[in-house]
């Protein structure tokens, strides 16, 4: 009896037994003329920095989901901070730039043993935003409403110009 070969998403979700698991690597797609990937090649990497360094608990972030989109004349960020104070949140801007920083804590504390389920992220996050263009920081905004942070920051016009006078002493 042919065993029957399990889906993409089986294998993605582990569902079904450890035994029956099969390689991806059928799945390779190969163009005539181009090297297939093999485990020797993948093994010869070096490994990441980070692979050898410890992990610290303490000092791990969590990393913020923004939002970033355009019109005509802004840039907009978008970020959920609930559970945020606003002594808590720091937004940094430069021209090029948007830092958000802050911390988010638990308001009573549970033991691990009483926890169902545990997906919300109390702690430090941090996130920096490379934009698209440069933009105008002193005519920049943020607001905050129903736990949304919206960042508006107007785009630089590199063709506007301005006439000076010259005054003659």
């Amino acid at each position: 009896m042919i065993p029957k070969k399990r889906s993409f998403f089986e294998r993605l979700s582990g569902s079904g037994s450890a035994g029956d698991f099969d390689s991806f690597d059928d799945e390779l797609p190969t163009a005539s003329g181009s090297r297939a990937v093999t485990r020797e090649m993948l093994a010869s990497r070096p490994a990441p920095a980070s692979a050898a360094m410890p992990i610290d608990e303490d000092s791990i972030e969590g990393q913020l989901p923004v939002d970033v989109f355009q019109t005509a004349s802004e840039i907009v960020i978008r970020a959920f901070v609930a559970g945020v104070r606003a002594d808590e949140l720091s937004v940094s801007i430069s021209r090029d730039m948007v830092v958000l920083e802050g911390s988010r804590a638990a308001r009573e504390q549970i033991s691990e043993d009483d926890y169902f389920n545990q997906e919300l992220f109390w702690g430090s996050f941090a996130r920096k935003i490379l934009l698209p263009e440069e933009i105008d920081v002193e005519n920049s905004s943020a607001s905050a409403k129903d736990g949304l942070l919206t960042l508006i920051l107007p785009k630089l016009d590199k063709a506007r110009q301005t006439k000076l006078k010259v005054k003659v002493a």
